[in-house]
């Protein structure tokens, strides 16, 4: 009985981690968000909400510089300020914002947001199980090889949320008149906002898909569907 307590301690502290994520990103969003009131915007995701016979869509800006969309795990999509200001500059169009509106609404509609947070309890409980299994046998590397083995089932399954969302947005730009062309140019723009350069992080470590992946995917789906 007592070879299986450092899995159940683990799973404890799974439930413990997940339930603290949660309070701690509730918290941190009510305290640094607003409703975002823009009438370019707003005209947008109202036709978002007929496409999906919702009465209207809400979107929060998050006061952060970094430029983001995200999906909280109540549901609430947010769109940071360093997000914002870059369509304020003229560096982004309305379009390619909604096509992020309706991306991180995918994640809401798909379960992603709340699985992520579960998801990542869970893989701090795996690594310490792993890590106390393996240093039985691997002492000094055990909690190496457990952190590798976490980090790439982690970021394997948030590439495949990542494909699924992206398939989402497409369908919903597509059913509210607007079409995949701002979803696809903005992927092309993403490493520029964002400052970082993928092409040195190998694919299959990358928590999002690279960008040609995400567009050949969606014209993919585009020769399918139209």
């Amino acid at each position: 009985m007592l070879k299986f307590l450092p899995i159940a301690l683990a799973a404890l502290y799974g439930i413990a981690m997940y339930r603290v994520s949660a309070w701690r990103t509730r918290r941190e969003l009510d305290a640094r968000s607003s409703e975002l009131a823009d009438a370019k915007l707003k005209k947008l995701t109202d036709g978002f909400a007929a496409a999906l016979d919702l009465p209207r869509i809400v979107v929060y800006i998050y006061e952060i510089q970094p430029v983001n969309g995200l999906a909280a795990p109540d549901g609430r999509i947010f769109i940071t300020r360093g997000f914002f200001q870059k369509y304020l500059d003229g560096e982004v169009t309305a379009e390619e914002i909604a096509s992020v509106i309706a991306h991180e609404l995918g994640h809401v509609a798909l379960g992603h947001t709340r699985r992520r947070l579960i998801d990542f309890s869970g893989q701090n409980a795996l690594r310490t199980a792993l890590a106390i299994m393996l240093a039985r046998f691997l002492p000094g590397i055990g909690v190496i090889i457990a952190d590798s083995i976490t980090s790439l089932l982690m970021a394997r399954m948030s590439r495949k949320d990542e494909y699924e969302a992206d398939e989402y947005a497409a369908s919903l730009l597509i059913k509210a008149g607007i079409g995949t062309s701002p979803q696809k140019s903005l992927f092309l723009k993403l490493e520029e906002l964002t400052k970082t350069d993928t092409s040195k992080i190998p694919a299959w470590l990358m928590n999002h898909p690279t960008v040609p992946k995400r567009i050949a995917a969606i014209e993919n789906l585009e020769e399918k569907w139209l």
